[in-house]
């Protein structure tokens, strides 16, 4: 959540997000991890348009007020990647997608900024998400060497 890594992960997602070739309205996820993560990218996009906005998926639909699950300017039918801080099993964005599709959006792919190399991308690809990854464990772990 510094400053420098959110304009390093805002503008690295940004690109990575396009370079798949999706072109989200929304990008977000289940929060806390996702937070950071979609807003930055959202924050990017006002310097490197189209812009895009994000959201919020709560773990658990408030007991008051609009009860709502999915948090921002969502709205059914809108076209979303997910975002992750770090994929270890996939759980978290498997999650999200649920709330997404359950709302009436569509998930265009999952977006990561670390994969944990313990099956998480592949179990979201084998459940039908393409999954892009800034950087893997391994990657991190051989640039320290």
């Amino acid at each position: 959540m510094s400053s420098r890594g959110l304009i390093l992960v805002g503008k690295l997602g940004l690109r990575a997000l396009r370079g798949a070739r999706w072109a989200p309205d929304l990008v977000g996820g289940l929060t806390l991890g996702a937070d950071p993560v979609a807003y930055a990218i959202a924050a990017a996009s006002q310097q490197d348009p189209p812009t895009l906005d994000a959201f919020t998926v709560r773990k658990e639909p408030k007991e008051h007020g609009t009860g709502r699950r999915i948090e921002g300017p969502y709205e059914a039918g809108a076209s979303v990647v997910v975002v992750e801080d770090v994929i270890t099993t996939g759980g978290s964005a498997l999650q999200a997608i649920e709330s997404v599709r359950d709302a009436g959006g569509k998930v265009l792919g999952v977006l990561a900024v670390v994969d944990r190399e313990e099956g998480g991308r592949e179990a979201l690809q084998r459940a039908g998400y393409d999954t892009v990854v800034l950087v893997t464990l391994g990657e991190l772990i051989e640039g320290e060497r």
